[in-house]
C-alpha cells in the first residue's frame, strides 16, 4: 500500500491524496472544509494522479472520491473570484477535458454538484450513496456548465431529462440517477468507497491491457463510421493480442490458475 499527496499553499493539509491498493489507485480530494471544491492545486493533483494511473503498468483502474462525506462541490468560486486559474490547460478540472486511457470509478457521498457532477461524468462508472445527489446548477448563478456536463450528460441519460436538469439546474437524487442509468451501483451511506473498491476488484481480475483497450473502443467508437469501425477497432485490439498478458491469460486458463498480469 503506497500513499502520495499534493499540498496547496492555502491549505494546511494535502488537497489530493493517492493510495495504491494492488492494481487500484484511490484518489481522494481532501478539502472537506470547502466541500472538496476544486482549486488550482486540486486540478493539478488530479491531473498528476491520472498521469500516474496511465503511466504505471502495475495499475488497472482508479477510484476518485472526496473526504469528509462529500464528493465535490465543483469549482472553488472563491478561488475563481480571486482570479485563480482553477483548471489545468488542456486537462480541465484535473481530467474533465482529457480523461485517462484506463477506467475510473467515482465513489460519491453527499453532494456532487456543478463541477462535482462534471468530474463524475468524466469517469466511466459511478458508485453513489443512496442519500447523495447530482446536479449542474450553473444556470442558477448565471453561468454555464462548461466542464463537460452539457456534453456528457445527454450521453448518459435520456436527452429530454438531461435537457430538463441542465435548464432548471435542479438536483437529481442518487436513486433516480440509478434508475436513469447514470449511477451503476447504489451504496448505503458511508459505503460508496467500499462498493467502488469491490467493483474495481472485479475489473482488476481482468487483463489490464484488455481493459484499457476495451474502454478505448467503447469511447472512441462513437465517432467511427460504419465503413471504418471494424478497421479502427482492429488497430486498438491487435497489440493486446500480441501482448505478454494475452499469452499469460491463455496459459493460466489451460493450467486452471488465476493469471498473473504484468500490464505488458
Amino acid at each position: 500500500m503506497e500513499r502520495h499527496s499534493v499540498v496547496s499553499e492555502g491549505d494546511t493539509e494535502p488537497v489530493v491524496l493517492t493510495e495504491q491498493r494492488d492494481r487500484i489507485l484511490i484518489i481522494t480530494i481532501n478539502r472537506p472544509e470547502a466541500k472538496n471544491a476544486v482549486n488550482a492545486a486540486v486540478s493539478r493533483g488530479l491531473a498528476d494522479a491520472m498521469d500516474r494511473l496511465d503511466g504505471d503498468p502495475g495499475l488497472s483502474v482508479a477510484i476518485v472520491t472526496g473526504a469528509g462525506g462529500s464528493f465535490c462541490a465543483g469549482m472553488d468560486l472563491k478561488a475563481f473570484a480571486r482570479g485563480e486559474n482553477v483548471v489545468v490547460e488542456g486537462r480541465g478540472m484535473g481530467f474533465t477535458e482529457r480523461p485517462p486511457a484506463k477506467p475510473v470509478i467515482a465513489a460519491v457521498e453527499g453532494y456532487a454538484l456543478a463541477g462535482g457532477t462534471e468530474l463524475a461524468l468524466a469517469t466511466d462508472l459511478i458508485v453513489a450513496a443512496r442519500d447523495s445527489a447530482f446536479g449542474i446548477p450553473e444556470v442558477k448563478r448565471g453561468l454555464v456548465a462548461g466542464g463537460g456536463g452539457l456534453l456528457r450528460l445527454p450521453q448518459r441519460i435520456p436527452y429530454g431529462i438531461a435537457m430538463e436538469l441542465a435548464l432548471t439546474g435542479d438536483n437529481v437524487p442518487a436513486e433516480r440517477a440509478h434508475a436513469l442509468g447514470l449511477v451503476n451501483v447504489l451504496a448505503e451511506p458511508g459505503k460508496a468507497l467500499d462498493e467502488a473498491i469491490r467493483l474495481a476488484e472485479k475489473i482488476t481480475a481482468n487483463g489490464p491491457l484488455a481493459v484499457a483497450a476495451t474502454k478505448r473502443i467503447i469511447v472512441e467508437s462513437r465517432g467511427w463510421s460504419p465503413e471504418t469501425m471494424f478497421a479502427e477497432q482492429m488497430k486498438i485490439l491487435m497489440p493486446v493480442f500480441a501482448s505478454n498478458d494475452a499469452r499469460e491469460g491463455a496459459i493460466a486458463f489451460a493450467e486452471k490458475r488465476p493469471p498473473r498480469w504484468t500490464g505488458t
